[in-house]
């Protein structure tokens, strides 16, 4: 009797081993993003907008934190579709006098803000054509940039100045190399009369260029750099 007891108890003990829930075996951690690659000393990229590509050369080797923060908006794509929106005139000196301002208006696309790299320390100066980061304090910077029409000094880095925007001043990182003509077109385009705040009314284009697409050159399609 004690043996068919226990022979009989056996099948169901496999049928509440089978009905009992099975472990699930833990899910393996995501694997980490693949590191960026490795910054050149001069990264190209071109910016095609409805007017036209400004091509430009990024300095990774004198400004490397400016340099790679833009990548990152290039090869996450954040920077198609922007608009260029703001042209700064300023009626004094030899014309075109001034710059274009563009980036990303949409904070919940935007990195964390960037260190700020003062011209001082790089070695940067702003000159006709070069880019800038466009910030409110030093290290506000993330996707928003200018482009320069003309040589201004006053946005680079005074370390004798008491002024606290003067002594920092802003972050050049690149120099355009091709394009320049496209860059005026937009300078040219009508200005609103009414859009914008404080300083920058008067300054927003009535009608923003739309940039289409921003990428890294490929070293074919490369122009060289002005001596």
């Amino acid at each position: 009797m004690h043996r068919r007891f226990v022979l009989a108890a056996l099948p169901l003990a496999i049928l509440l081993a089978a009905a009992a829930p099975k472990r699930q075996a833990a899910a393996p951690p995501p694997a980490p993003p693949p590191a960026p690659p490795p910054l050149a000393a001069i990264e190209r990229v071109t910016i095609v907008t409805e007017l036209g590509p400004i091509e430009l050369a990024l300095d990774g080797a004198h400004a490397p934190i400016s340099t790679a923060n833009f990548l990152h908006y290039v090869d996450t794509r954040r920077l198609d579709g922007i608009t260029l929106y703001r042209a700064m005139h300023l009626a004094w000196g030899d014309q075109p006098n001034g710059l274009v301002q563009g980036g990303l208006r949409d904070p919940r696309r935007l990195f964390p803000p960037i260190a700020h790299e003062p011209t001082n320390q790089t070695g940067l100066r702003h000159k006709a054509g070069t880019i800038s980061m466009a910030r409110y304090a030093p290290g506000t910077a993330t996707a928003d940039f200018s482009i320069l029409l003309s040589d201004m000094p006053g946005l680079d880095a005074d370390p004798a100045s008491a002024d606290p925007e003067v002594l920092a001043g802003y972050a050049a990182f690149g120099q355009v190399t091709a394009g320049m003509e496209v860059v005026r077109a937009i300078w040219d385009a009508p200005i609103s009369a009414t859009l914008g705040e404080g300083s920058m009314r008067g300054q927003m284009l009535e009608k923003p260029v739309k940039v289409l697409s921003v990428r890294r050159l490929p070293a074919s399609a490369i122009s060289p750099l002005a001596p």
